[in-house]
């Protein structure tokens, strides 16, 4: 207890946030002429902000611009990436008031009137745009879908690609179109498999979608008190092995759809002298890890530890969650307090049916 107490007194999220917009409010008059008399904003804005928003988080970027003639707008983003997204709307959410300033929390969505852009010579607009589903039986949950675009031939697929995706961020918005869209790719008319609907139906599309599975799984939860695991070795080319702890009722449950969320908490630790396998120190510390992330990640509010591999010197933990944003502060804050002893990184992607898994699958 005394080992996590000392490790679990460094510094909160909170405070990176307290900080952040105490030194933007110094700056803050200095930075509004800039924008708003557009001077040379990189060099006399960007550059300073930037660097002070990576103390926050190294991957969050900010756009910016006059909303009104008044009013400055800086528009936090994740650019996708889910991990990320939660930061943000914390950041925002703790920002000050300040006269002649607007904070946002990721790109927001625009009516579709709204939405036009030219870009690489060619125009992604309500016109020229259209979805159509692609079932599969095998996953019907997922949401997956083809993007229409009347302009597109194999010559220009990825100027094209290019151009869908920034349209859809702006018409749907950057959260939606993050965590909504589960398989999505861009094609000319000629490959629709089904019926063209209007992109203008889209954000309703997945608006009745969502609810749709909201009601069909979000009361399921399971409980993994008495649940079977089975521990699998493999050798690998090079003569080490890879062992993973993997809970196989979870594997084998049906209701694997209701946590969509996949975490994986990855440690590199020394191991060189054991075929990559961890020493009895190294493994008794990366036992405390898991077991400090398993106290905040709780199978009965909705987080389901899977299991664990380790192999070549890594140690993977894996989690499915019903949301991401609780896990990704978990992970952060452990990566926080672990990593003066171990290389940590960590991700969260979505994957409803749990595919990444299918490998610890016994036949």
């Amino acid at each position: 207890m005394g080992l996590l107490k000392k490790i679990f007194s460094k510094r909160f999220q909170s405070d990176l946030y307290r900080d952040f917009w105490d030194w933007f409010q110094k700056n803050e008059k200095g930075f509004y002429s800039v924008i708003k008399n557009k001077g040379n904003i990189e060099e006399a804005f960007f550059n300073q902000f930037t660097s002070k928003l990576k103390d926050v988080g190294k991957d969050i970027f900010c756009l910016t611009g006059m909303s009104n003639d008044n009013t400055v707008e800086l528009v936090f983003t994740a650019e996708g990436v889910i991990k990320n997204i939660v930061f943000i709307e914390e950041l925002v959410t703790a920002a000050p008031k300040i006269k002649g300033w607007k904070f946002t929390a990721l790109k927001p969505a625009l009516d579709i009137k709204n939405v036009v852009i030219n870009m690489s010579g060619y125009s992604f607009n309500s016109e020229n745009i259209w979805f159509c589903e692609n079932d599969d039986d095998e996953y019907p949950d997922e949401i997956n879908i083809s993007i229409v675009h009347s302009d597109l031939v194999e010559d220009n697929w990825q100027a094209i690609t290019n151009g869908v995706y920034v349209f859809l961020n702006n018409y749907i918005g950057e959260l939606n179109f993050a965590t909504t869209i589960d398989n999505m790719k861009v094609i000319g008319k000629a490959l629709a498999n089904g019926p063209l609907i209007p992109v203008e139906k889209l954000k309703p599309y997945l608006k009745w979608r969502e609810k749709e599975f909201v009601e069909k799984y979000g009361s399921m939860h399971h409980s993994s008190e008495n649940d079977h695991y089975a521990t699998l070795k493999v050798a690998l080319k090079n003569g080490n092995s890879l062992i993973a702890t993997m809970n196989m009722d979870l594997l084998e449950w049906y209701g694997k759809t209701s946590h969509p969320w996949i975490g994986e908490f990855e440690i590199k630790y020394k191991g060189e002298n054991g075929g990559g396998m961890p020493d009895k120190t190294v493994a008794e510390l990366l036992n405390t890890i898991e077991e400090k992330i398993c106290e905040e990640l709780k199978d009965a509010d909705g987080y389901l530890n899977v299991g664990r591999q380790t192999a070549e010197s890594i140690r993977e933990i894996y989690f499915a969650c019903k949301d991401f944003r609780k896990p990704s502060k978990v992970f952060d804050k452990v990566k926080r307090h672990f990593d003066d002893k171990f290389e940590i990184s960590y991700n969260i992607y979505k994957d409803k049916y749990w595919r990444s898994f299918n490998r610890f699958k016994q036949n």
